[in-house]
C-alpha cells in the first residue's frame, strides 16, 4: 500500500468535471461530459486516500483494483492505470460512463463519508479512452486456435465479455443476435448522449480482430434452436440474450397509435434505419407533447431523447415520489437541466384518442404512498382523484422481462423464465450449455452482466479443455 498523507488528501476539493451547457446539449447527441485534461484527472485521482480496506473494490462487481489504478494515474501512468482496469473488466470505457457508481464504488468511497467521493467512474473512462487511442486494442498476433467452437447467444455485455475471454484462449467464437448489428443494450438501449457509438464500434472491431464472428438477424429459439447449434458442431453454447422484452401496460387504449414501448422509441430515435429491423425503420412522428411513464434510467433516456427530437413539452410520470425513484440521480439532474417536467404520484388509467385516432391525452389516478411492498418501497395507492394530461406520444418505460420463447427453447431448468445456473460457474442443467447476464438475473446492470460473462468464460474454457482431454 502506498505511503500517503491521508489528511492532506482529504483537503483536496472534488474537481469540477467539464460538461456541455444544458441549452447547447439539448440540440445535439454528443455526450454530456466533455474530455478531461490530464492534470485535472491526476488531481482528482490524488483525492483517493489509498485506504487498506478498499471498500470501493469490494463494491465493484468485477473487483476492479481502483486504488491501484488511481495511484498510477496520479503519478502520470495513464496507460498503466487503464491496464489495471482491463485486468478485471472488458468494458471500462463504457462502465466508467454509465455504471451507477453512486451505489457501487463511489457509494462506498471512504472520502465520500465527509465530502464528495472520488470521481472513479469518470477517471475510469478517461484512462480507458486514452488506452484505446494509444492503440491498446491492436491485435498483433491472434491466439493459437484450439479447434473448439463456441456459440454465443446475444451480443450484449455478458456475451461480449464471454466471447472476448474465450477468443483470447484460442476458441472459435460465433455470436448470434436477433438485432441487425452487434452490441445488444450497448447499441440498442443506451442513447448516444451517454455513449458515443464510435466507442462501441472500436470495441467490436477489436473483437473481430480476435477472430470473433457476428451473425445478426438470427433469433436463437425461433430461427435456430440450441439443439441445432450443438448439431452444427459447436462444442459449447453460452446464453447471454438478456431481458429485452419491454413490459406492456394493461390499460384501455394502450394499443393506440402514438403509444410506444421504450426500446422501440429509443432505437428509432437514436439509430440509423439500416441498424434496425424492417418494421422499426419508419422515423418517429414529430411530437409536440411527449409523456414518458416510468421512473428508472430507461425513462430518463426516453425523456432526454424526446428533448433532442424537438418535443416542446416532455413529462416524466411516476407513480411514487422522487425519493423512491430507481436509477441514477445524475440522470434525473440532467433531465431537469434539459427542461423535462416531472409528475409524481400518478398512475395511468387509460389512453384516449383524438379525432385522428392517435393518442391525444392520458388519464391518470392520483396516488399516495401506503405501506412498503416487497421491494421495501412504500406502495402507491389511489386517492380517488383523477386528472388528464395531453400528449401526442406516450412512451412506456416500465421495465423489461425475458423473452419467454428463448429460454424455453434451450431445454434448461427455469425459474420464473430466468435460466437457472450454478452461480459459481454459469453452468446450466444441460451439459455444455452456460448462461449469464439478464437472462439469469432479470433486468440488471451492464457491469453485473459482464461479470457473469467473464465467470462463465472460465468455466467454459475448463469444460472445453476437459472435453479435449477425454477425446484424446
Amino acid at each position: 500500500m502506498p505511503d500517503v498523507d491521508r489528511k492532506a488528501r482529504l483537503k483536496i476539493p472534488r474537481q469540477t468535471l467539464p460538461k456541455q451547457d444544458p441549452q447547447k446539449r439539448k440540440s445535439n447527441w454528443s455526450e454530456v461530459y466533455l474530455p478531461i485534461r490530464l492534470e485535472l484527472a491526476k488531481v482528482e485521482a490524488e483525492r483517493c486516500i489509498q485506504c487498506p480496506a478498499a471498500p470501493c473494490v469490494k463494491a465493484c462487481p468485477v473487483d476492479n483494483d481502483i486504488p491501484g489504478a488511481l495511484w498510477k494515474l496520479e503519478n502520470g501512468d495513464v496507460l498503466g492505470a487503464a491496464e489495471v482496469f482491463y485486468e478485471t473488466s472488458n468494458l471500462p470505457e463504457m462502465c466508467g460512463r454509465f455504471c451507477p457508481q453512486e451505489s457501487l464504488c463511489e457509494g462506498s468511497c471512504v472520502v465520500g463519508k465527509n465530502a464528495a467521493p472520488v470521481a472513479i467512474g469518470r477517471l475510469e473512462a478517461f484512462v480507458a479512452d486514452e488506452y484505446i487511442m494509444s492503440g491498446g486494442y491492436d491485435v498483433e498476433t491472434p491466439p493459437a486456435p484450439t479447434g473448439q467452437r463456441v456459440a454465443v447467444v446475444g451480443a450484449g455485455p455478458a456475451s461480449l465479455a464471454a466471447a472476448e475471454e474465450l477468443a483470447k484462449k484460442g476458441h472459435d467464437i460465433t455470436i448470434f443476435d436477433s438485432w441487425p448489428e452487434p452490441g445488444g443494450v450497448l447499441l440498442y438501449g443506451i442513447p448516444n448522449f451517454k455513449l458515443q457509438k464510435d466507442i462501441l464500434d472500436t470495441k467490436l472491431e477489436y473483437l473481430r480482430k480476435l477472430g470473433i464472428t457476428f451473425q445478426g438477424n438470427t433469433n436463437v429459439g425461433r430461427d435456430v434452436t440450441v439443439d441445432q447449434l450443438f448439431d452444427r458442431g459447436y462444442d459449447a453454447v453460452f446464453l447471454g440474450f438478456g431481458a429485452s422484452q419491454g413490459n406492456e401496460l394493461n390499460a384501455p387504449g394502450s394499443d393506440l397509435p402514438g403509444v410506444i414501448i421504450a426500446t422501440e422509441y429509443l432505437v428509432r430515435g437514436n439509430l440509423k434505419p439500416e441498424q434496425l429491423p424492417e418494421p422499426m425503420r419508419e422515423p418517429l412522428p414529430n411530437a409536440k407533447r411527449v409523456l414518458v411513464i416510468g421512473g428508472g434510467d430507461t425513462s430518463m433516456d426516453c425523456v432526454r431523447t424526446a428533448v433532442r427530437l424537438g418535443a416542446g413539452e416532455v413529462t416524466c410520470v411516476y407513480r411514487r415520489t422522487e425519493a423512491e425513484q430507481t436509477g441514477r440521480v445524475e440522470e434525473r439532474v440532467h433531465a431537469n437541466e434539459e427542461g423535462v417536467r416531472f409528475e409524481y404520484l400518478a398512475s395511468p388509467l387509460s389512453f384516449e384518442a383524438g379525432a385522428d385516432g392517435n393518442i391525444e391525452r392520458v388519464r391518470f389516478s392520483r396516488m399516495e404512498l401506503g405501506d412498503p411492498d416487497a421491494s421495501g418501497r412504500r406502495r402507491p395507492v389511489p386517492t380517488g382523484e383523477e386528472f388528464s394530461v395531453e400528449a401526442d406520444t406516450a412512451v412506456l418505460a416500465i421495465g423489461y422481462s425475458i423473452d419467454q420463447d428463448l429460454p424455453e427453447a434451450s431445454g434448461v431448468d427455469l425459474k420464473e423464465w430466468q435460466v437457472v445456473i450454478d452461480p459459481d460457474t454459469g453452468e446450466t442443467s444441460r451439459a455444455g450449455l452456460f448462461a449469464g447476464g439478464d437472462c439469469v438475473n432479470g433486468a440488471d446492470l451492464v457491469v453485473t452482466a459482464m461479470a457473469d460473462g467473464r465467470k462463465a468464460a472460465v468455466a467454459i474454457d475448463d469444460y472445453l479443455r476437459d472435453q479435449a482431454t477425454r477425446a484424446a
